[in-house]
């Protein structure tokens, strides 16, 4: 699996009742076609990624069909997942340094 691209949001909380911050994350990625995961019609991984007082870590995510927006239902192996929350932890400071600046 390979990330080619990525959009990131930060979750507004209107009512204040949440601790930390909130990260919206679509990963568009590339599978090889022996790949389970595979689909050609393209693929996107939707992330929410938290940010509070124990640091940074995954609250959930869908594997999407990128052309139909259809949610697959599969989910990524355990280095996989890894490697997605590597990923959105990296961007998510990058934005909010960006932000800061």
């Amino acid at each position: 699996m390979e990330i080619k691209s990525h959009t990131i949001e930060l979750v507004e909380d209107p009512f204040g009742i949440l601790s930390g911050n909130r990260y919206e994350l679509f990963l568009h990625i590339d599978v090889p076609e022996d790949d389970e995961l595979f689909s050609e019609k393209g693929l996107k991984i939707k992330v929410l990624l938290i940010e509070d007082e124990k640091g940074y870590h995954l609250s959930h995510y869908h594997i999407i069909e990128a052309i139909t927006d259809r949610i697959l239902d599969f989910e990524l192996e355990e280095d996989e997942e890894q490697l997605v929350e590597a990923y959105c932890i990296a961007q998510a400071k990058e934005y909010q340094n960006a932000k800061e600046e």
